[in-house]
């Protein structure tokens, strides 16, 4: 896969503050090579609800030489000083008014 631009679309549910580093890792058996890494502040909505905020953008990518077997992992990870649980993607879809997490990669 070439170099470029991976839209990325992770709606989410945000129950507290939260700072979220996203990174998108090429995995080959045991070894991890970071494609791309940001990081995002989210606040819950006013009034609170369980309803998903959007979230989306394109991010600059290295190239992989991808290979039979390797694979294209997305992690997350939210630091909130109120809750565990401060960012949880949008698994629901549109029950939750927002879009089911996913990638478009470079072509």
């Amino acid at each position: 896969m070439p170099a470029g631009d991976y839209h990325v679309i992770c709606d989410a549910i945000i129950l507290a503050p939260v700072d979220v580093t996203f990174t998108l890792i090429w995995r080959r058996g045991a070894a991890d090579m970071t494609v791309a890494q940001w990081n995002k502040h989210f606040e819950p909505p006013p009034g609170g609800g369980y309803n998903a905020q959007p979230y989306e953008l394109d991010v600059a990518g290295t190239a992989i030489d991808f290979q039979a077997g390797d694979q294209l992992v997305f992690r997350y990870e939210g630091i909130s000083p109120l809750s565990t649980q401060g960012f949880i993607p949008n698994g629901d879809g549109p029950s939750t008014h927002g879009r089911l997490p996913n990638i478009t990669i470079p072509h």
